[in-house]
């Protein structure tokens, strides 16, 4: 596909960097003929590994320690005694060629028979796209006591709680207070004409300052106590929900909604939406209940007809609130779907931005980016627009209210049944409790996606994986042997559950073998590691090691038993030696120099300015393929694992370093008489000193026997050799 999407671009320069250096000999045969048709007409620079590959350029130059040292044809270059050129061919003619190539379509038959179920992965796909969709929007609508759990998780700050809640409290006499302080003032300044008046006034506004001067310091506590407590809750929200995260299987993160932009997203906006609702804005909420809890009490007192007036409003407008948060609630769930699905956009296209800009791509995805956030746009606009129309009623609401209590309070002043500093102190409190709930009111959106973002994080707390990566139950085994057995193993991704990857597996490793699996790609190699390390169980049949079945014995203590070197070496954004020694604790450095020796790294570092002290970048960025794979190497080595999983750990690198390496592993694999190794392996000529050697099509093995015994056969590992050693 990726050669296809060269092509298509009919290309004047075609660069080819190490196209085939992963695939299996038939796939490699395939696409080699397939580079070889691309090449005609187009200047091509070929970048190498294996030999076989590049004996028909028209030149070739051979590079050392960023310096050209030789150049020529193949044959030239062959014709050079002790040559670099010759020396790397000769490294790669380890066998000779054993016969033809007549069982070559029997080595395809996996390739052609997969196609069959092509249509069945891409139909699993999208319904498995729609079935995820509907579960997130059904699990997002479930209600919850959210807001409940959430004061439970905030219980250690329960003091800084109290504080403020105490603050809101007295904060709430504010509205009746002034209301009566506003009321006598004008009252003293309608009875202007007697003497005293003067000396009522200084007092009241004496009381004014006063008041103020209260409410500031309990204002002051109220904000610093709810922040305080929110600012931790935020914090130990993102601590438990990134712990939760690492808690998973393997296959909660195959799902699309999974991914990394997603999680990334999920842990920094949602976790800050949640302090909207038990931050400050908590405070302000308390303070608004408080208000009007002592502001109707009061009211009730001196006239409760005009205090009925200021409730209906009131009622009316704490149900269109509460009304206006549940939508948003279900707003901001429908648009994080939308937004999880940019976020992973965005980190796949940064994450390889050189492709991009090597397809000139940049419109492309600006534009379905473009597009992803639109979505959200176009979602809003109605919503928006109620809101807009409430806070206009919000608004319009408080003259509309006050006409009214002023013409009732008409009515019952030319009644005498109540005099004019009652109307004053009424009408000002109902300024005072409208005012706080239009806060609210306008504070709804984000409580909102405070409760939406609150959803989402208490459904991530309440999954229980399949897989608990955090668990300390299980079984650990005092002498464990290595010894594994496949029986009758059935295994289908979750992802793809119409796909049967292992069918039947019986396969049996006994203590310090050394096992070699080949076959081509997709056969179920990588998987057979993987449900080892325990990333995934197997659908069907049984996993033992030791006779114990592999999911009743403990995850952390399993794990530290495998050293796995993979195809991809995955290196952190740290210095070479804490890549090195990354998951343990207080290793001595000569240990780390020795684990680098044995993979043939340690005189690269040196030659670093900074040594092992070295930054490698993010995935390992700073160094070439084959660099990062001798460091991952080392990283396994510095374990003593018992057993060891080697999955293509040599297919980046040029045939010197392989040789070195191959050796260094093959070192890794004796030195412990009872270290049992399993080794995927595409370049037969590495696997020749197995103890055993298993062909796997289809996911089942098809054959199985030493180096000699296969070839003896002439079955498909025959075939596979042969095609291999046809092309030296």
């Amino acid at each position: 596909i990726a050669l296809a999407r060269a092509l298509v671009k009919q290309p004047n320069i075609l660069l080819l960097d190490e196209a085939t250096s992963a695939l299996d000999n038939v796939s490699e045969k395939i696409v080699q003929e397939a580079l070889d048709r691309a090449c005609k007409n187009r200047t091509t620079i070929v970048i190498a590994h294996r030999l076989t590959t590049i004996q028909n350029a028209d030149y070739i130059y051979v590079l050392d320690k960023g310096n050209v040292i030789e150049e020529g044809t193949h044959e030239t270059l062959l014709a050079k005694e002790g040559g670099k050129y010759q020396t790397m061919i000769k490294m790669q003619q380890s066998e000779k060629t054993i016969g033809t190539q007549d069982g070559l379509m029997n080595m395809a038959k996996a390739i052609a028979e997969d196609e069959e179920q092509l249509l069945e992965r891409v139909r699993q796909l999208s319904e498995s796209e729609a079935v995820d969709t509907n579960r997130r929007a059904s699990t997002a609508a479930r209600e919850k006591s959210v807001f409940l759990r959430l004061m439970k998780m905030n219980s250690p700050e329960w003091m800084f709680i109290l504080i403020g809640c105490l603050a809101c409290v007295l904060g709430g006499l504010r509205g009746p207070v002034f209301s009566i302080l506003f009321a006598t003032i004008i009252n003293e300044f309608n009875d202007c004409k007697y003497d005293d008046v003067r000396r009522r006034v200084m007092i009241t506004s004496g009381l004014f300052l006063i008041t103020g001067a209260v409410f500031l310091v309990l204002h002051f506590f109220q904000f610093v106590a709810f922040g305080i407590a929110g600012a931790k809750l935020v914090s130990r929200i993102r601590s438990k929900a990134f712990a939760c995260f690492l808690r998973q299987e393997v296959a909660y993160f195959d799902r699309p909604e999974n991914g990394s932009g997603a999680i990334c997203t999920h842990l920094s906006s949602n976790a800050a939406a949640i302090e909207d609702m038990v931050g400050t804005r908590l405070g302000v909420i308390c303070e608004t209940l408080s208000l009007s809890v002592f502001g109707f009490v009061l009211g009730l007192f001196f006239n409760w007809q005009l205090t009925i007036i200021i409730a209906i409003p009131f009622v009316l407008l704490l149900i269109i609130s509460i009304i206006q948060i549940r939508l948003s609630s279900w707003l901001k769930t429908q648009s994080d779907l939308i937004y999880s699905q940019a976020s992973t956009l965005a980190v796949e296209v940064i994450t390889n931005m050189r492709t991009v800009k090597q397809l000139s791509m940049e419109y492309e995805v600006s534009r379905q980016y473009t597009n992803m956030v639109d979505q959200v746009l176009i979602m809003f606009w109605k919503p928006e627009a109620m809101f807009s129309l409430v806070l206009g009623l919000y608004w319009a609401m408080d003259s509309a209210t006050l006409g009214l209590l002023y013409w009732r309070a008409l009515v019952l002043v030319e009644k005498n049944e109540m005099d004019m500093s009652d109307v004053v102190m009424i009408s000002a409190f109902g300024m005072f409790a409208l005012e706080a709930l239009k806060m609210v009111g306008m504070l709804a959106e984000r409580i909102g996606k405070s409760f939406a973002a609150a959803h989402a994080f208490f459904d991530l707390f309440d999954r229980t994986p399949t897989i608990d990566n955090g668990s300390n139950k299980g079984q650990e085994l005092t002498n464990f042997s290595g010894e594994t057995d496949f029986n009758q193993v059935k295994f289908v991704y979750p992802s793809r559950p119409t796909v049967l990857v292992l069918n039947k597996l019986q396969l049996s490793i006994k203590s310090g073998q050394r096992i070699a699996l080949v076959g081509a790609s997709g056969c179920g190699k990588s998987t057979i590691v993987q449900l080892l390390e325990r990333f995934y169980d197997v659908t069907h049949g049984e996993l033992l090691l030791d006779g114990v079945d592999i999911r009743k014995l403990n995850l952390q203590w399993l794990r530290s038993r495998l050293g796995v070197v993979s195809q991809e070496p995955v290196l952190f954004d740290l210095t070479i030696a804490e890549n090195i020694a990354y998951g343990l604790e207080n290793i001595p450095m000569d240990e780390i120099v020795l684990a680098a020796t044995k993979a043939n790294i340690h005189e690269f570092i040196q030659q670093l300015p900074q040594g092992y002290d070295t930054k490698v970048g993010v995935k390992g960025s700073f160094l070439s393929g084959g660099e990062k794979q001798r460091i991952a190497i080392a990283r396994v080595l510095i374990r003593r694992p018992k057993i060891l999983l080697l999955d293509e750990a040599t297919s980046a690198m040029d045939p010197y370093n392989e040789q070195i390496v191959q050796v260094t592993l093959e070192q890794a694999q004796t030195e412990d008489p009872s270290r049992t190794s399993l080794i995927i392996a595409h370049r037969l000529s590495t696997i020749r000193s197995c103890d055993l050697i298993y062909v796997l099509e289809m996911g089942r093995i098809v054959e199985s026997g030493t180096h000699t015994e296969l070839v003896q056969k002439g079955g498909i590992y025959y075939t596979m050799l042969n095609t291999q050693n046809n092309g030296h």
